[in-house]
């Protein structure tokens, strides 16, 4: 079977924003406009396409990033349906808690149209989907949205983008009018006017730019040619020559430069009245990437340990990220895949190079949201659906057995937030464990974990929102009823100083005993630079460093990971209040062994307390998470705000203005914060509006360390 539609016609691209900058309602215009669905979804009336989770209509939020394919023909191409596009969209949440979805999507996408609230532009959420798309190379349209709004502004969200994400953006369109007299667009590089008339705003009108905006118009456009021609040599020594550029060199210009992340051009509309949607899908064809645009995917052959790549062809051998699980309800378990170089075929052989293990591929699916079309194959530059998979994780490559590779694999924050969580009855106990086994592998940033001295579950997330969703899901999906504690905060601890420690352990019970004999080193983990390859005897995880520096077989080797367990299951303890210990660096310089007692248990056993000791004497600390806050509130309230943060240890960063009303960021440990919003809304009258980000972890002062010690005792 051959490709149904060729490689350079294809854009797999995301939609980011900010929590309720209106990316689901562009989403379902998209949907509309290219022929998917037959009417449009609202998100107040909870009948969306992309967000089908009862949660997320319930919520009118998105929670998980929603696959859709579907068809766009230009329309400047009028009836030619020759430069028709396939559109692979992923919607991905706005809401802080779900970030994880954001990073995962960024992974596997060419391109990302990002969209922003034309009252408040730039978000804090607009920052963090920035850098995730920034760390992923991953070429950029923004799109300024609801400027029918009241205080809409297209120029100081302009400048809001300028200041805060990229000096590379620059105007690909300017508004005709604002708020109610919001009626169109003026795209500089045509320099057109175009207008949205018929029902649903179908039909896209050309028109001459109006009299009284031309000035502003040709100044703008000015701008917008100095900023394309920049991204080629030759057009810009025309430039220079004083040339007259053509419009298809700018457009092809501008075009390489987008794909080069060296331009962001900026797009503008309303998607709820159904102006402006239409050309920024139109800028997705031209100006976003083609999976051939991007360069090969890198990764390592899992059996040589050599760097290799795959590029964007059918002809290369099969190699494929995993990047979303999900358990359906009418066919099972989804593997959501993209494909980057080579196809497969239901029922041929695939490899997991993380499990080395071999599956056969039984059905794939092409998603739209919810609703499922099954394929026989797919091919280089595609996203699908396997079902029924066993063993893969999200990070996964699934690859050609003969051409065996890891791609570079997708990390993920840590969580913040835990909680107790126990079933209700004996019935729940068994379906509980099943519930949360899936729903972690569903989500990178859930985290489950067994306290071992009260046997309670303990649950993990990026926030309350996020445990609030899983607890949901497990009722509605899984049937379980649980009963659950308040939100904790997710300590860490770590170590300021270093320390030498030496440990034996000797067990003598008559027959065989036990021996092993350790020295080792720590110290506070240092980053390792970009690019730099650490040392051959140096292994490095997250938050770890293992340095094996034995040397004349003093430990013999097939004690050495046992020893590295052992350190491992020593920072799993904490040292002070249980906490999860981190960024610890752990050499093993010296020890000893017997011939007859020494084991693989010894050795464990000896790293655990020799790590505990050292522990203890390396200057312990606990951590905490410190939020990133912003809130936007009335000026009248500002002195109740920034009193309420200086209250909860909080330390103001700056203050600025949007619209009309004040905004304070502050930087505040997330263990002041649960309630924050109940409290902010009774001291504002429901008037601010918070928003809180992950920042940092930091030490937490000796009086409330002393305090969160006391606790766990």
């Amino acid at each position: 079977m051959s490709r149904d539609y060729p490689l350079d016609k294809v854009r797999n691209f995301g939609i980011v924003a900010h929590v309720d900058a209106g990316k689901t309602t562009t989403s379902e215009r998209i949907l509309f406009y290219t022929g998917e669905s037959h009417k449009i979804g609202e998100v107040h009336e909870g009948n969306t396409v992309t967000d089908w989770m009862e949660q997320e209509r319930e919520r009118g939020i998105t929670i998980t990033a929603a696959a859709i394919t579907c068809f766009w023909n230009p329309t400047y191409m009028g009836a030619d349906l020759s430069q028709k596009v396939r559109f692979n969209i992923i919607d991905t949440p706005g809401h802080i808690d779900f970030t994880s979805e954001v990073k995962r999507s960024m992974r596997v996408l060419d391109g990302a149209v990002v969209v922003f609230d034309g009252v408040a532009g730039v978000e804090p959420q607009s920052e963090t989907n920035w850098r995730y798309a920034e760390e992923a190379n991953v070429p950029r349209v923004c799109y300024i949205n609801k400027l029918d709004r009241t205080g809409a502004s297209f120029e100081k969200s302009y400048a809001s983008i300028l200041d805060r994400l990229s000096n590379k953006a620059v105007r690909l369109q300017i508004p005709i009018g604002l708020e109610d007299k919001f009626e169109g667009v003026i795209d500089l590089l045509h320099m057109k006017a175009y207008h949205f008339e018929g029902e649903m705003g179908t039909n896209v009108v050309a028109g001459d730019v109006p009299e009284n905006m031309k000035a502003e118009a040709e100044k703008y456009r000015k701008e917008l040619v100095e900023r394309i021609v920049e991204n080629d040599d030759q057009v810009m020594s025309d430039f220079l020559d004083g040339k007259e550029i053509p419009l298809e060199t700018l457009r092809k210009t501008l075009r390489k430069g987008v794909i080069a992340n060296k331009i962001f051009p900026v797009l503008t509309g309303s998607s709820l009245k159904n102006k402006g949607v239409q050309l920024v899908l139109d800028a997705v064809v031209d100006y976003l990437p083609s999976p051939l645009d991007m360069p090969a995917a890198k990764g390592t052959n899992t059996d040589t340990g050599v760097e290799d790549s795959r590029p964007a062809s059918d002809e290369a051998p099969f190699a494929a990220l995993i990047f979303k699980l999900q358990v359906d309800p009418f066919v099972g378990a989804l593997s959501f895949f993209r494909v980057y170089s080579g196809s497969i075929s239901t029922g041929d052989t695939i490899y997991d190079s993380a499990n080395n293990k071999k599956e056969r591929l039984g059905r794939i699916v092409r998603l739209q949201a919810d609703k499922r079309e099954d394929v026989k194959a797919v091919y280089s530059g595609e996203i699908a659906a396997a079902v029924g998979l066993k063993e893969v994780k999200i990070g996964h490559t699934l690859c050609d057995p003969a051409h065996p590779i890891a791609l570079e694999s997708i990390v993920f924050p840590e969580p913040v937030v835990s909680m107790r969580i126990e079933p209700n009855t004996k019935a729940d106990q068994e379906k509980m464990g099943i519930a949360l086994s899936r729903l972690s592998d569903e989500d990178p940033t859930f985290r489950i974990k067994s306290d071992p001295e009260t046997m309670e579950t303990i649950v993990s997330g990026m926030g309350e929102l996020h445990l609030e969703i899983i607890v949901d899901r497990m009722k509605r999906e899984f049937g379980v009823q649980a009963s659950t504690g308040k939100p904790q905060v997710a300590y860490r601890e770590t170590v300021q100083g270093t320390a030498d420690v030496e440990y034996k352990h000797i067990k003598q019970t008559g027959g065989r005993g036990q021996y092993g004999h350790v020295k080792i080193r720590i110290k506070p983990l240092e980053p390792v630079e970009k690019g730099k390859k650490v040392k051959n005897n140096v292994e490095r995880e997250d938050h770890f460093e293992f340095i094996n520096n034995i040397r004349g077989g003093v430990i013999p080797q097939e004690y050495i990971q046992p020893v590295k367990k052992g350190l491992k299951e020593a920072m799993e303890r904490g040292i002070q209040a249980g906490f999860p210990v981190v960024d610890i660096s752990v050499e093993l310089y010296d020890g000893s062994y017997h011939d007859v007692d020494s084991s693989e248990i010894a050795f464990k056993l000896a790293a655990i307390n020799a790590m505990q000791e050292a522990m203890q004497k390396a200057k312990p600390v606990i951590l905490e998470p410190i939020m990133k806050l912003e809130v936007v509130t009335p000026e009248k309230f500002m002195g109740d705000v920034t009193g309420m943060i200086n209250s909860k240890r909080g330390a103001i960063e700056a203050m600025g203005e949007r619209g009309q009303a004040r905004v304070i960021t502050a930087k505040v440990p997330l263990s002041e914060l649960f309630g924050f919003t109940t409290q902010l809304r009774s001291l504002t009258e429901g008037r601010a509006v918070p928003n809180l980000e992950f920042s940092h972890y930091a030490i937490v002062p000796k009086t409330a360390a002393d305090a969160v010690i006391a606790a766990r005792k």
